[in-house]
């Protein structure tokens, strides 16, 4: 039996009270000697006649932790009496910072506990919950590394920080009213607002139907109640876009929107997302969603649970603040300077937050935005001794950074079209190659010359001597799912490809990266370009440039010599991109249904589409194929001809809509089941933001299914973009060099 030994435990382990942890432990069976951080692992000296079970315990972890190793080496030192917490020091950066939490159930009962030391206290926590990426400067973790240090523990705190039986043993974000960061109130022009408690002030003016911007965990929210959601979406120009709601119980949630189980776990785990539900009633919180579905979250930080008890309103509106595709706001005085015209009070807090993290967005049980909560996110990955770095793509946009058998995945960026985006993602580049201890060998990218991300590759190359490895957008959406031999069907709205088109309807077959395109949807005129995303009815008259499509627009109130120009235009190929893009199909679809006519948020004519097809029913239509080049090619021409057949003899456009979208994603599933076939492959992998649509992703995936093939979705990076740059990692670390 073994009775010392030094326990080196590798894993997520920093930031989640693992040191109390252990120290409990140590006092629990008689354990002498010390736990010390280094860099991102743990070593632990113990000696006791009961190291096997102390062992045993220790791998188990805390409820944050994420344990990849325990390993136990000889100890020949002197032994020790007593069993103490060492000071941190540099060493292995194998592990990771966790992301921020929600505040947990105990620190709940201390802020509403009238006799506790932290009752009504906004920013409290404990070793298991709030924040830690937001407010970290450096590893190891301790509070002198992070945005807490400048809030010197009071006796209180002190006390509770070093009594070994505290949950905030050694809790590095520790703090209360007596010498924790504080809340203010402040008009739309800077001035404080009197009063006494911020947080009652607060609610009483959202009641009231005013406008407030909330800084929490990471970054400003806009938030105002429901008689205020038209007033909210004007200010901010938002006036068609679906907004997020923070509900204050369950219970409400349950009265406007169906939930299953899973759902419901998801609502109130540690992470606590906006959960996209779908309406119990089509129309209601029309003011806040004009679609089928509503995003909604419960609160997640002390300040939002003492926000809802002191406001009558069942809930709030609760967008991000920052303008779509662009950073969160972080400052206060940023806030102030930009969104002044658009609240009328500011409620903030003195706490540094270093780094922004936006909330995460989930549907079905997919990740759509990953961010708070969610990521940074490690993940194990076997890709060889070379270090990588990911830049990703340019919209959605996050990095991922590969080491030592682990990818390292940031929280969303957003759009780096933006200037502000882009210096984002080199301030998160710089951060998590800090954190991670990188040094590159390979810096993989988008295959786009044009986009910033592919710039800055290539700028970061030229510093480092790094290789630089472009990877085909859709095939990192396989890559991020599947490595085993595969079909992969890739659909979403844009990525350029190998033949210098528009791809975004795609079948591949093989191995990552050999990854073949097998198959896609009808290439089609996509009439300006980028013009054609904003008016999906130049979409339209690209895929059907006749006389039935020139009169339906017409009877719209397009002018003769409006149509003229785009006919010219359509026949002569100036300024026409190509495109095999799902997404663009979809806008086309729903332009011609009169659903969407101008996108005003990117996705806008397919969710609506999606919205009106939720009430239809589909019917099989006959679907056209072809082969070009090698590759089986879904005419979906001939689909958008069925549809405007149907449209001009009157069918319901809800029936329409659902036929549509059924036959489509039918369309792309029968060359993904005939490719498998051919190749003998029994994995069908399935990717894109398009896969969102649960009509189109479940007729996908039973097709699959009833021809005896396994699905793979990807339920731990998002479907949509914020997926490719962990697959851009995968597909660089997987070739050869």
């Amino acid at each position: 039996m073994q009775k010392c030994g030094i326990i080196v435990v590798k894993g997520i382990v920093q930031g989640v009270g693992f040191r109390p942890f252990v120290y409990s432990l140590a006092e629990k069976y008689n354990i002498s000697g010390s736990v010390q951080n280094l860099g991102s692992e743990v070593r632990v000296v113990a000696c006791g006649d009961n190291f096997d079970s102390f062992l045993s315990e220790i791998g188990k972890g805390t409820p944050l932790s994420k344990i990849d190793s325990v390993d136990v080496l000889d100890y020949s030192g002197a032994a020790v009496s007593g069993f103490y917490i060492d000071k941190s020091s540099s060493g292995t950066l194998s592990g990771f910072i966790p992301a921020d939490v929600s505040i947990c159930d105990d620190c709940i009962d201390d802020i509403r506990d009238k006799n506790g030391r932290y009752f009504s206290y906004w920013a409290t926590s404990c070793v298991n919950c709030g924040p830690r990426y937001s407010i970290i400067l450096d590893v190891p973790y301790d509070r002198e590394r992070t945005t807490m240090d400048e809030f010197p523990l009071c006796a209180g705190c002190r006390k509770e920080y070093e009594d070994p039986l505290s949950r905030r043993h050694h809790a590095q974000t520790i703090a209360c009213r007596n010498c924790g960061p504080g809340l203010f109130l402040y008009d739309r022009s800077g001035n404080p607002v009197e009063c006494t408690d911020p947080l009652e002030k607060a609610a009483e003016f959202l009641d009231a139907g005013h406008i407030m911007a909330i800084r929490g965990i990471g970054g400003f929210h806009i938030a105002c109640t429901e008689s205020s959601a038209s007033c909210l979406k004007e200010r901010l120009g938002r006036t068609e876009q679906a907004l997020a709601i923070m509900a204050g119980r369950m219970s409400f949630i349950d009265s406007v929107a169906y939930v299953s189980d899973e759902e419901r776990e998801i609502l109130r785990g540690p992470e606590h997302p906006v959960v996209v539900l779908v309406k119990r009633e089509r129309d209601s919180l029309c003011e806040v969603s004009n679609l089928d579905t509503i995003g909604i979250m419960l609160p997640y930080s002390g300040l939002h649970h003492l926000l809802f008890d002191n406001l009558k309103a069942p809930f709030l509106i609760m967008t991000s603040a920052n303008s779509p595709g662009n950073p969160m706001i972080t400052e206060y005085e940023t806030a102030l300077l930009k969104l002044r015209s658009s609240v009328d009070y500011f409620l903030t807090h003195n706490r540094v937050i270093k780094n922004r993290c936006d909330d995460s967005v989930v549907r079905d049980g997919y990740i759509i935005r990953m961010s708070r909560g969610y990521a940074p996110k490690r993940t194990s990955a076997d890709l060889g001794g070379r270090c990588i770095l990911a830049v990703g793509p340019e919209l959605n946009s996050n990095i991922t950074v590969y080491k030592g058998g682990f990818c390292y995945t940031s929280p969303h960026v957003g759009n780096v079209r933006n200037p502000s985006t882009l210096d984002y993602l080199k301030e998160t580049v710089h951060k998590m190659t800090a954190i991670t201890g990188a040094e590159y060998d390979i810096i993989a990218h988008d295959m786009h010359p044009q986009f910033l991300s592919t710039r800055y590759a290539k700028e970061l190359s030229d510093i480092s001597g790094a290789q630089l490895i472009p990877v085909q957008h859709h095939r990192a959406h396989i890559a991020a799912v599947c490595t085993k031999p595969c079909v992969g069907i890739a659909i979403d709205g844009v990525g350029l490809g190998d033949d210098g088109t528009v791809w975004g309807g795609e079948v591949f077959a093989g191995c990552v990266p050999e990854l073949e395109r097998v198959g896609h949807l009808e290439t089609v005129d996509m009439p300006g370009g980028d013009l054609a995303t904003r008016f999906p009815e130049r979409m339209l008259y690209g895929i059907l440039p006749d006389d039935l499509t020139a009169g339906i627009l017409a009877g719209r109130g397009m002018s003769e010599l409006e149509l003229n120009v785009l006919d010219r235009q359509v026949k002569a190929g100036i300024n026409v991109a190509k495109t095999s893009s799902t997404g663009r199909v979809l806008d086309a679809a729903s332009a011609l249904l009169g659903i969407c006519r101008e996108k005003t948020y990117d996705g806008e004519p397919a969710m609506k589409l999606e919205a009106s097809a939720s009430a239809g029913t589909p019917a099989k239509w006959e679907r056209e194929f072809k082969t070009e080049s090698g590759c089986r090619v879904f005419q979906t021409s001939s689909l958008l001809r069925r549809a405007r057949a149907e449209y001009l003899s009157g069918t319901d456009v809800s029936d329409i809509a659902a036929s549509f979208q059924y036959n489509l994603a039918a369309g792309i599933a029968e060359i993904a089941v005939e490719s498998a076939g051919i190749l003998g492959y029994d994995k069908v992998a399935v990717s894109g933001g398009v896969a969102y649509n649960k009509m189109i992703r479940e007729t996908v995936i039973n097709i699959i299914r009833s021809h005896d093939l396994i699905p793979v979705l990807n339920r731990d990076f998002p479907l949509g973009d914020g997926c490719i740059s962990y697959g851009q990692a995968v597909y660089a670390g997987k070739m050869k060099g």
